[in-house]
């Protein structure tokens, strides 16, 4: 993922031996990681400041303090911050604040980057594979969807878009927040590496009443037949242990649909049932991580 944010400022409020060590050890850690980081030893007077969005610190640079008023002032403000909770700061509130983390041993530059895109709403990179990209799915995408569910093939054993595309737009604003927001996973855009055009979706989504994230996927027709499907799924499922740690994963596919069986099948998915929604019978295989 390319890093957009330039630097940390970090506020602690009277630190103790404890906390100066860690952020201290966090800030060497971050700067050898390219960032700069400004670690101001005492609060002060800043918890008393008008947080204001300039040119200059607009769109790089993320906020860390542990005072909860300057946090929820920061966010109030548009700026991107990141909560530092330890015991001395627990009972306090950060309502407001979207991003709190349980001490500073942990904080890595993809840590942070993630946690800043999040607060301006830029779209996480989940991964590369040798030919595609899987990223957060965007509202400039729709164009790219429309094109590639106008081929009546692609909607055979799946919802269609909304044909009002404001409200597809809205659909995907909401997902945005509720889903990846919520979880940190769901279902991404794929691109083609070498062109960067938008071939398809793929990803892990949660269906009510079950405990295993499922796997979806969907390549537009222009770019079937080239593995792609396979490629992608096989590092989702990796991704799904390696970084989710998930230990299972289900999919259900309608019992017609041979094509998407068969890539199932390849990737170790085995038939454990049936469900039935809405009038539609799918079969349901899980696959052990």
């Amino acid at each position: 993922m390319e890093r957009i944010l330039k630097k940390v400022v970090v506020y602690i409020e009277e630190p103790d031996e404890t906390l100066k060590r860690q952020t201290g050890e966090m800030a060497e850690g971050l700067r050898r990681e390219g960032l700069c980081v400004e670690l101001p030893e005492v609060l002060g007077n800043a918890s008393g400041q008008k947080a204001e969005m300039s040119e200059e610190r607009a769109g790089v640079v993320l906020y860390l303090t542990d005072k909860a008023d300057f946090a929820i002032s920061l966010a109030e403000n548009g700026l991107p911050v990141l909560g530092l909770l330890h015991d001395r700061n627990r009972q306090e509130s950060f309502g407001g604040v979207q991003f709190l983390i349980e001490g500073a041993e942990d904080i890595t530059a993809d840590y942070l980057e993630r946690v800043y895109r999040r607060c301006v709403g830029l779209p996480w990179e989940i991964m590369e594979t040798k030919s595609c990209i899987l990223r957060e799915t965007t509202e400039e995408d729709l164009d790219a969807f429309y094109r590639i569910y106008a081929e009546p093939s692609i909607t055979r054993y799946m919802e269609n878009l909304f044909e009002d595309r404001e409200k597809e737009r809205a659909y995907i604003a909401q997902y945005r927040e509720k889903i990846y927001g919520f979880y940190g996973f769901g279902i991404w855009t794929v691109l083609l590496k070498e062109t960067e055009e938008i071939i398809g979706r793929a990803g892990l989504d949660m269906r009510a009443g079950f405990e295993e994230p499922e796997l979806g996927f969907l390549i537009g027709v222009p770019w079937q037949g080239r593995g792609f499907a396979q490629e992608i799924c096989e590092a989702i499922l990796f991704y799904a242990k390696a970084a989710l740690e998930f230990t299972q994963v289900q999919a259900m596919v309608e019992p017609e649909n041979d094509v998407s069986l068969m890539l199932l099948d390849k990737l170790g998915f085995t038939p454990v049932g049936e469900y039935v929604q809405r009038d539609i019978t799918y079969l349901r295989l899980l696959r052990e991580l």
